[in-house]
C-alpha cells in the first residue's frame, strides 16, 4: 500500500525504501529512534535498558527494556530486516531470561542506563516507582508478566505463523 504525504498543496507518493537502503543500523540509529520515541511502539512504556545482557555465562543482549504500567516486564526485539529473521525466537529466550527480574534488579538495570546515557536522574529507583504510581517497591506485583514487542520493517511468513501460534496457544490455556 502506497503512503503519500502533503506537500506544496498536492499529495505526493512516499518511494518505497529499506532500512539498509537508507544506512539505517539497529543499534545506533533504529534503537534510538525507538527509544526517543517510545510512544510510537506502545504508550506508557519506560525504557529500563537498552543492550541489556545482564545475566551470568550468555553474551546475549535485549534491544530494548521496558516496564509497563503493570509493572510487567517487555522486551522489545528490533530488527532491521525485511523479514524480521528469527526474531520470535530471541525474543522468546530474552523473556525467559528476564522472567525472574526483581525491582532491585530493574533498579540496577536503570541505573546502568541512566549512568551509560548521562541521562542526569538521580534516584533511578524514585524515578521507577513515579512511573508505576507505587509509593513502595512491591516485589510481589513486580513482572509478574513478560511480554513480547516485536519491531521489524516486514515479517515472513514463518515469523507471522510463530506468533499466531503462540498466541492462540496461550488463549487457549
Amino acid at each position: 500500500m502506497p503512503i503519500y504525504k502533503l506537500e506544496n498543496d498536492k499529495i505526493m507518493e512516499l518511494q518505497k525504501t529499506t532500512f539498509s537502503y537508507e544506512k539505517i543500523d539497529e543499534v545506533r540509529c533504529l534503537q534510538k529512534f525507538i527509544i526517543n520515541s517510545i510512544d510510537i511502539i506502545e504508550k506508557d512504556l519506560f525504557v529500563l535498558s537498552s543492550e541489556f545482557g545482564d545475566w551470568e555465562d550468555s553474551k546475549r543482549r535485549i534491544d530494548i527494556l521496558c516496564l509497563d504500567k503493570n509493572a510487567n516486564l517487555v522486551v522489545i526485539e528490533l530488527k532491521r530486516t525485511e523479514d524480521g529473521g528469527h526474531m520470535e525466537l530471541q525474543a522468546i529466550r530474552y523473556a525467559a531470561m528476564v522472567s525472574n527480574m526483581t525491582f532491585e534488579n530493574a533498579v540496577n538495570a536503570y541505573h546502568k542506563y541512566i549512568d551509560n546515557n548521562n541521562l542526569g536522574i538521580e534516584n533511578p529507583e524514585e524515578a521507577i516507582l513515579n512511573f508505576l504510581e507505587w509509593d513502595a517497591a512491591y516485589e510481589d506485583k513486580f513482572a509478574e508478566d513478560v511480554r513480547i514487542i516485536l519491531v521489524s520493517a516486514d515479517f515472513s511468513k514463518e515469523v507471522t505463523s510463530s506468533v499466531l501460534w503462540l498466541l492462540d496457544t496461550i488463549k487457549s490455556s
